[in-house]
């Protein structure tokens, strides 16, 4: 394993990147955590947002057979599903989330909307979100069995969202630590991920530390490459090889390093791997996945 540390005394901060800030909301918990994160984003970045609500045409079609039944949520009992009602529910929910979102953004001065779709959730928010917007998925998307997996609209958002994709926890504020970002030592999008690596120790004012997987102990060129980036982004650095690391060793690298925010690109081959998915949301910590 090769550490090489890249340090540099007089950083220019770059200006503010100015896109939209999409997040993905159903009124749950871990959804309006997310809205915080997406909140603090765009004040630092002057960033307007833009809540997305989906009601989904396929759980309206389920309620329309006599058979279905939902179960109630504080109540556990399980009773026929009625339409109209579903409907009334549905509304009640995003005049809800317009009210959160005005309650929670405004008082900084931060533009901000709520667009309601039907369809289902997939296409719906992919054909909202733009290459250079950042769409943050809390609770809505991640699977409601496990908090510790990803659901299939989660899976598909970050598999072809053409920008960058925030899945942040439960929690509404970050630990101290690390900005941890992890490369393929043969990936072409390592220069993306490492960007928003530098952007988000920058604006955080943490520390980074860039991992590769790589297919020797050391690579002198490669770290030579990474060593010039980070220096052009003027910010303290440490970057290690990691020979031929599989899901669980990269995740208890990212363990070892302190990390706080973890960056990955979807590209990387960490992702082929049965089971890398449910190691990374078992980190527990807010992973931003680059095309």
């Amino acid at each position: 394993m090769a550490d090489t540390t890249v340090s540099h005394k007089t950083p220019e901060p770059d200006p503010a990147v100015v896109r939209r800030i999409l997040v993905l909301l159903d009124g749950s918990r871990r959804s309006l955590a997310a809205l915080e994160a997406a909140a603090d984003i765009a004040r630092a970045q002057q960033a307007e947002v833009l809540g997305i609500f989906v009601e989904e045409v396929s759980l309206l079609r389920s309620a329309g057979y006599g058979f279905a039944r939902e179960v109630g949520r504080s109540s556990g009992v399980a009773r026929p599903m009625d339409v109209d009602a579903l409907e009334v529910r549905m509304q009640a929910t995003a005049e809800k989330l317009r009210r959160t979102l005005e309650r929670t953004l405004a008082p900084w001065g931060v533009a901000q909307a709520l667009r309601l779709c039907r369809g289902e959730v997939v296409e719906q928010v992919l054909g909202l979100v733009q290459p250079d917007d950042l769409l943050v998925l809390g609770g809505a998307g991640w699977s409601g069995i496990s908090s510790f997996k990803l659901g299939s609209t989660a899976r598909g958002l970050l598999r072809q969202a053409p920008g960058d994709v925030l899945l942040w926890p439960e929690s509404r504020s970050l630990p101290p630590g690390r900005v941890v970002v992890l490369l393929n030592h043969d990936q072409g999008a390592n220069h993306r991920a490492v960007r928003v690596g530098v952007e988000l120790a920058r604006r955080g004012q943490r520390a980074l530390t860039v991992l590769v997987r790589s297919d020797a102990a050391d690579d002198p060129e490669l770290l030579e490459e990474l060593a010039a980036m980070l220096e052009a982004g003027g910010i303290a650095a440490r970057v290690r090889c990691l020979p031929k690391a599989g899901a669980a060793a990269m995740a208890r690298a990212v363990r070892e390093e302190g990390a706080a925010q973890l960056v990955i690109s979807r590209q990387c081959s960490l992702f082929e791997q049965q089971g890398a998915e449910s190691l990374l949301c078992q980190l527990n910590l807010p992973v931003t996945i680059t095309p």
